[in-house]
């Protein structure tokens, strides 16, 4: 899967092992899916999941990794990574925004993914097969970019990836889940809250000022393909200045976690959150209070690898020194089983 830095690739066993000890449970909504790295593991283990992320990259991720089965696509999926591997570079929007007039990947390749971006366009595909695609295609530009993981800026040198040949995959499908297909939806969290059901709900939600889509803004252009006006030196799209998530918002965030509770409609809340965060552990607490029965295990992990490397001016000179290296990442599980759950977990860690 695609670098991200809300990845919980380090949590995921952890996860598991919690939403395992939930009795009964065979539906899971993921409401902020990202990689959808979690609703991927999930699918694995059998459950039925509904996947909802508001930004269109995610969304396709969701379609490929959660929505599309293994059974229905892989023939038709191999034919066309086959046919599109071996077109010819024809250097587009993309090369020019994100290779030329910024340094995110080598121009060849760019004129690779130009290539095959407007060969998918062109075949009129139905979504899921197209999802696969798209992932296909930015999993292959993830693994020849030149960025510390995110699109804020790119590398003053070319990282060694980069030199690579762009190269597509057939992404990690699964079979169709035992307890039923999944879904992937693209709806803001609160409205997905209300409109979906299931035995427990997951969230995952960002706890900072830092936007996902203008930290992967490049995928966004990429499965939209609609080649918006780009600003500044990492060429984001315009519309980063204007869709604010208000769980992005020291101000707001606390009243729209509020009111994402409450239009939960299910037993049990997985919550993950970082002690960086807007809110604070007792914050979080008070919010759940509502549902009852809650715990709250804490996993202590490395940060980023931006964090590890420190910070740079965009000249390249080292301007400050990184204050510490390593995170606490607050999983809390509220509502029916959320002790028992919890419990597990701890001894299955």
């Amino acid at each position: 899967m695609i670098k991200y830095i809300g990845s919980k690739r380090r949590l995921i066993t952890r996860i598991m092992a919690i939403i395992a000890g939930i009795e009964n449970t065979r539906s899971v909504i993921d409401l902020f899916s990202g990689t959808s790295r979690v609703g991927h593991a999930l699918k694995r283990a059998g459950y039925r999941v509904l996947s909802n992320d508001h930004n269109t990259y995610a969304h396709c991720l969701a379609t490929c990794y959660v929505g599309a089965d293994l059974e229905d696509l892989k023939t038709q999926a191999e034919g066309l990574i086959a046919e599109f591997q071996v077109l010819p570079p024809a250097p587009g929007y993309f090369t020019e925004t994100f290779c030329e007039q910024a340094r995110f990947f080598q121009p060849k390749n760019g004129a690779k993914v130009d290539a095959i971006r407007e060969a998918i366009a062109s075949k009129n595909l139905p979504p899921e097969l197209e999802a696969v695609l798209l992932v296909s295609l930015m999993e292959a530009a993830d693994r020849v970019d030149s960025t510390t993981g995110v699109q804020m800026a790119y590398l003053k040198s070319w990282a060694p990836r980069a030199h690579r040949e762009l190269e597509l995959r057939l992404p990690d499908l699964l079979p169709r889940a035992a307890h039923g297909k999944g879904e992937a939806h693209r709806l803001e969290a609160t409205l997905a809250a209300a409109k979906l059901r299931a035995d427990v709900v997951y969230i995952d939600p960002p706890y900072n000022q830092h936007s996902y889509l203008g930290n992967y803004h490049i995928w966004e252009t990429l499965v939209r393909w609609d080649k918006p006006e780009a600003y500044g030196r990492a060429r984001k799209r315009v519309d980063c200045r204007e869709r604010q998530s208000p769980f992005n918002s020291k101000r707001r965030c606390a009243q729209a976690f509020a009111d994402l509770f409450a239009a939960v409609d299910a037993p049990t809340l997985v919550v993950s959150f970082n002690n960086e965060g807007f809110l604070g552990r007792d914050d979080l607490m008070q919010l759940l209070a509502p549902w009852g029965e809650a715990a709250v295990i804490e996993v202590d992990y490395r940060r980023y690898v931006g964090a590890q490397i420190g910070i740079y001016s965009p000249k390249g000179a080292k301007v400050g020194a990184v204050s510490h290296l390593r995170n606490k990442e607050l999983i809390f599980i509220a509502g029916k089983g959320a002790k028992a759950a919890a419990k597990l977990a701890k001894l299955e860690a």
